[in-house]
């Protein structure tokens, strides 16, 4: 007889316990169409008929998403394609317990509908006790969009030449804000812009002057910049886009502007990114006078770019909790980590993998202070592992032919997985 006929039945093969578990978890979707995968390979004859269960169950996924857990030993910290910012596990906690219904929008006390994320946003004016107001929008493009469009609709938006970023994927602010339907006064040169320029520039159609922070490039030589004080002076609003989401000064990013500072000498509002440098979740953080930020929150627009219950949940934790893991990272002693590259490349190497400690050097990333390293440590291998250990969800960089995992951004409490899962590369287990 046909092998191929002793194929068992989709429906007998779902019914098997482990699958009908399965479905519960995963969906019902996900679960047949392993079933599908496993019948298939007994009809190619790749599995006896009797193995289709087991093999269903061995090719389920986790979890019911594409997306994987990967482990970010690149070395930069805020990696985009990554994911950016880590959440901590009091950001983690917070989203689990605002998965089910929570009251976002609603007044316990009173049985009304309440403000919403009111906790969140006393936690930002907490954090950064300059700002009068604050929302939240999904990134910091919304923000600024927000912000154009509320301030300067069929208006003008003064901003210098040497302010006009492109970021990640071809994405141009000036594009963005000219979706807005506001109009662009470029002023100054690419790398000499004025008070003065802004002065002559501005007119009875000025809606804002906009100074960007340029995150991602670092201009040097001879250069000048307007500063915030300055452009407060002038007679109009003046926003202030910080980037990459500090609410007060790092001392070991001194060039990075933070919201604080920014307000304090004059911005009427400061946009910033919640995902990068602060530790939380994707978000656009708007700052400022309560009067400019009312008139965003009563723009129509702002309904569109709201964010969730889920992210002003990590956000808030992130706000108030312990320090997240970008934190860490960014404060990790060089020595300590070289320290642990030496016992990570020891131990491999006791199993036979040409692995080597070496000094390395980190980077923020995720466009925030461009130009600046960090002295890391990492573990060297064989450029040839890289592949490997990507679909295992170990994410390295390669130089010079060699494979370096960098630990600055790893967690302590990763290595030993780490270990294995490099260990079990070598041994070409699948």
């Amino acid at each position: 007889m046909d092998s191929r006929r002793q194929v068992p039945r989709t429906d007998a093969v779902l019914a098997d316990p482990r699958l009908v578990e399965a479905a519960e978890r995963l969906g019902r979707a996900l679960v047949k169409a392993a079933v599908a995968r496993a019948q298939q390979r007994a009809r190619d004859g790749e599995i006896p008929p009797a193995a289709v269960a087991d093999a269903a169950v061995a090719d389920l996924p986790e979890r019911a998403t594409t997306l994987r857990p990967v482990v970010n030993a690149t070395g930069v910290l805020l990696h985009t394609n990554l994911g950016r910012a880590p959440l901590s596990p009091a950001a983690r906690d917070a989203v689990a317990a605002a998965a089910g219904c929570t009251d976002v929008e609603y007044d316990l006390a009173t049985g009304r509908r309440g403000v919403r994320g009111r906790g969140t946003l006393e936690a930002l004016r907490e954090a950064c006790p300059a700002a009068e107001a604050a929302v939240v929008v999904n990134n910091n493009a919304a923000a600024l969009a927000l912000a154009a469009t509320a301030l300067a609709a069929g208006r003008e938006i003064v901003l210098s030449r040497g302010e006009m970023v492109e970021i990640g994927d071809g994405f141009r602010i000036p594009e963005l804000l000219a979706a807005t339907g506001a109009r662009l006064r470029e002023v100054g040169t690419t790398n000499r812009t004025t008070a003065a320029d802004y002065a002559a520039a501005l007119g009875p159609d000025t809606g804002f002057v906009l100074k960007i922070h340029p995150s991602n490039f670092r201009i040097e030589g001879f250069t000048a910049e307007a500063s915030v004080a300055e452009l407060a002076a002038l007679p109009a609003p003046v926003v202030v886009d910080i980037g990459s989401g500090l609410l007060a000064p790092e001392p070991l990013l001194p060039r990075e502007p933070d919201a604080a500072t920014v307000l304090a000498a004059g911005a009427d509002l400061v946009t910033a990114s919640g995902d990068k440098l602060l530790g939380g979740p994707q978000a656009g953080l708007v700052l400022g006078r309560a009067e400019t930020v009312a008139r965003l929150r009563r723009h129509p627009l702002y309904r569109a770019l709201r964010v969730d219950k889920l992210t002003l949940a990590a956000l808030e934790a992130t706000l108030r909790g312990p320090r997240p893991p970008v934190a860490r990272a960014l404060r990790a002693d060089a020595a300590e980590l070289r320290r642990r590259a030496e016992l990570l490349a020891k131990e491999l190497s006791a199993q036979g993998v040409a692995a080597d400690a070496v000094d390395s050097e980190a980077t923020v990333g995720g466009g925030g202070a461009p130009g600046v390293t960090l002295p890391s440590a990492a573990v060297a291998l064989p450029g040839g592992y890289a592949g490997p250990l990507r679909e295992r969800g170990v994410v390295g960089r390669v130089e010079h032919g060699r494979l370096l995992l960098d630990l600055r951004a790893v967690p302590p409490d990763e290595d030993a997985p780490l270990a294995r899962v490099v260990a079990a590369v070598a041994r070409g287990e699948s």
